[in-house]
């Protein structure tokens, strides 16, 4: 079978067979016959995301709002310009609602210093779910930890999502605030935000949302999913690093003190006089933001819009259900979870009897790249009982070819050095 020779119930009008070739990491020497799976943990770019960095640095590099000259007013422009496409990319309904981040880590670390400290007191409670990426876990911890309040953590069901009436029964008088996953990053599966939402609003808990690994592989409009906080990194959507969003309603930011302080953030400062900070954006992205990051960012947006965006969840979804009927099919394969219910872009699985690193370095001899081990959740693994797993995760340039070879490989793996000298070492 070829890349381009489509099979099963993999959507053969999906995406086209030349969507590699926007990519020029595959015609490098080291991408070159590379099957790069570990696209929840970043993706390769376009050649219109590099083309749109470099061109903003070659014609229109200079501070933003800072210089009263063209060049700065054009820097200032082309930053402002990728706000507005983000607000559309995520159905915001102002541009102001969107501030850019460092990623998603930066943006929960900015809401539980911000909205956490002005809400969360002693004795207080803080949700989150038992799939929580260690991003969207360790700052509402150390937020309870200094306040002197409770971290109640909602597990995941048998399929690997929160169910709305354990999250609802979880919503006590004490609890202050509320963080979920909107797609779990080391199973794909995907929560129901709307309704977990809607449960916490009924008690006046406001929801941060980590959709780190949604806006990827599925149209997000925080509108209609009511949230109050949406958070994703641009690294994870064919972006660069190093730049990511938060989304927060226009009334709630209003409320929230500057994060850190410094250059941008004030319309002037004496010493005797009590600071003002600016509104909007500018209090919350002090010093001189990533505005090549920015803009692309902005480009990689337009870029899935060119694709399609149904059209990328139809491919991501038909590759889901084709690697669980592959791999499925193995003898000592398990599944874990329930990917394929609504795929979001990932498959995890385990080998028994041989230890995720092994079958790990396994495929990377054979020239395919997956990650293997906790996936930066090893809270969520214990609750599965697993001491990792090997993820698949898939991108718009993968193809059913991309996942024979892992079946083909992982059929031939055998108990390695990890297994036999380490086998309950774990890490990553």
């Amino acid at each position: 079978m070829t890349g381009t020779t489509w099979q099963g119930d993999v959507d053969q009008g999906a995406l086209p067979a030349t969507v590699r070739a926007d990519f020029p990491f595959f015609s490098s020497a080291e991408g070159a016959g590379l099957a790069y799976l570990d696209n929840a943990a970043t993706t390769q770019k376009p050649a219109a995301v590099l083309a749109a960095v470099t061109d903003y640095y070659t014609t229109a590099n200079g501070n933003v709002g800072r210089g009263y000259y063209r060049l700065s007013m054009t820097s200032t422009d082309r930053f402002e310009a990728a706000r507005t496409t983000v607000q559309r990319a995520l159905g915001a309904e102002h541009p102001d609602e969107v501030l850019f981040t460092s990623g998603t880590t930066h943006a929960v670390n900015l809401l539980a210093g911000t909205l956490g400290r002005r809400l969360v007191g002693r004795g207080d409670q803080v949700l989150v779910t038992g799939m929580e990426h260690n991003s969207n876990l360790l700052p509402w911890r150390r937020l309870c930890e200094e306040a002197g309040a409770e971290l109640v953590v909602v597990p995941a069901d048998t399929g690997g999502t929160v169910g709305v009436d354990a999250f609802a029964a979880a919503l006590g008088p004490r609890v202050r605030l509320a963080a979920v996953a909107h797609v779990s990053n080391v199973l794909g599966t995907v929560n129901p935000v709307r309704e977990l939402v809607a449960a916490a609003h009924r008690h006046g808990v406001p929801v941060v949302v980590d959709g780190a690994q949604a806006v990827p592989h599925r149209p997000v409009d925080v509108r209609a999913l009511g949230v109050d906080f949406y958070c994703f990194s641009a690294h994870k959507v064919y972006g660069p690093m190093g730049v990511g969003v938060l989304y927060g309603r226009r009334e709630l930011l209003a409320d929230l003190p500057p994060y850190q302080v410094g250059g941008g953030t004030v319309k002037g400062v004496a010493h005797d006089e009590p600071v003002r900070y600016l509104p909007g954006p500018p209090r919350w992205e002090a010093g001189t933001p990533d505005v090549a990051g920015a803009v692309g960012l902005a480009a990689a947006l337009d870029y899935l819009d060119g694709l399609g965006r149904d059209a990328v969840r139809a491919h991501d979804a038909a590759l889901v259900r084709y690697a669980v009927t592959a791999l499925g099919a193995l003898d000592r394969v398990r599944i874990v979870g329930d990917p394929a219910r609504d795929p979001s872009g990932i498959v995890s699985f385990v080998v028994d009897g041989i230890h995720p690193y092994d079958v790990g370095g396994h495929l990377d001899r054979n020239r395919i790249a997956v990650r293997c081990g906790v996936h930066c959740a090893s809270a969520f693994l214990d609750e599965l009982g697993l001491l990792g797993t090997v993820r698949l995760s898939f991108g718009v340039y993968n193809t059913t070819e991309d996942v024979d070879r892992v079946r083909d490989a992982v059929a031939g793996v055998r108990p390695g050095y990890w297994t036999a000298e380490h086998p309950t070492t774990r890490f990553l």
